[in-house]
């Protein structure tokens, strides 16, 4: 397999083709070897040793099929493959077969491939959990499109709804041997990660990295250069990472412009090698950027 980020990555052919063909897709629930990845509120399922994403056959998981519950996610290995989503108000079932967890640790023991298509079935049922009504119209929204959109219930709106990513970057700014990492109020202590925002409106990507790093840091950047992203399903982000290296005359000072950040430092190799700051979560871009940063100087 490729070199992704944690929860990217084409595994799951999404055979939008299909979404829309009823027939096909009553057949493919009927199919002694679909694959239906059952989800617990936001958790899934998982079992054995190394831990698993538990795909289940129909026959296991047929009490909980539904119209309303049931999402259409692509061809997986080669087979449909369909979440279904389970309410939290029963005690969550299958304890004989494992037990359900959260996506931040998935993302860490989960093979590539799974863990993308985990990230994939709780993205779309959170949304379905979130979107209940129109919001044109106030009126009620149906799932359509084999639950991968929703659509208004008045025949006057009839309005389709998609399920909303909502992009941001996040960059790790570089000024030679020194890279700039900030901190929330909220974080454990000692952690520091690369700086991050939601792109506005009207915004490019290279402009929103500009000005978040200015408004976060008082740090003016250059040489802007994409690097990877990551779809972030906590809930619904898509991190588009980014490098950029520290204006030559804007480097040093640093202020807390927006009051966003608790903290912002410069931070050199040694340093972040030494054990402090506490870096980002393996899972993240943000963790990737550094240690690519990092990397970097070994190779040269």
């Amino acid at each position: 397999m490729e070199n992704h980020n944690v929860f990217a990555g084409a595994f799951v052919d999404r055979s939008g083709e299909m979404r829309k063909d009823t027939e096909w897709l009553e057949r493919a629930l009927g199919q002694a070897d679909t694959h239906f990845v059952p989800v617990w509120g936001d958790r899934c399922l998982v079992g054995g040793e190394p831990l698993r994403l538990k795909l289940l056959p129909r026959h296991q998981i047929e009490n909980y099929l539904d119209e309303h519950n049931l999402v259409f996610l692509g061809l997986y290995r080669g087979k449909p493959a369909f979440a279904v989503a389970i309410a939290t108000s029963e005690s969550p079932p299958y304890a004989e077969l494992g037990e359900f967890q959260e996506l931040r640790y998935l993302g860490s023991v989960l093979p590539a491939d799974e863990a993308n298509l985990a990230a994939h079935a709780r993205g779309l049922v959170l949304w379905h959990n979130s979107q209940l009504f129109c919001g044109k119209c106030g009126s009620s929204a149906r799932p359509d499109s084999g639950g991968n959109s929703r659509r208004c219930v008045n025949t006057d709106c009839n309005r389709e709804i998609f399920p909303r990513v909502d992009p941001a970057i996040i960059v790790l700014v570089a000024d030679g041997d020194r890279c700039l990492l900030g901190r929330q109020a909220g974080w454990p202590e000692g952690r520091y990660s690369t700086i991050a925002g939601f792109v506005e409106p009207g915004e490019s990507l290279e402009d929103a990295v500009r000005r978040e790093v200015f408004e976060e840091t008082n740090v003016r950047v250059a040489g802007v250069r994409y690097h990877s992203s990551q779809p972030w399903p906590f809930p619904s982000s898509l991190m588009l990472g980014f490098v950029a290296q520290a204006e030559i005359n804007n480097r040093h000072e640093i202020r807390l412009n927006d009051g966003e950040l608790e903290d912002a430092r410069w931070f050199t190799r040694k340093e972040l090698r030494s054990g402090f700051p506490k870096l980002p979560f393996r899972i993240s871009i943000a963790r990737r950027l550094v240690d690519g940063w990092l990397d970097a100087d070994e190779v040269g």
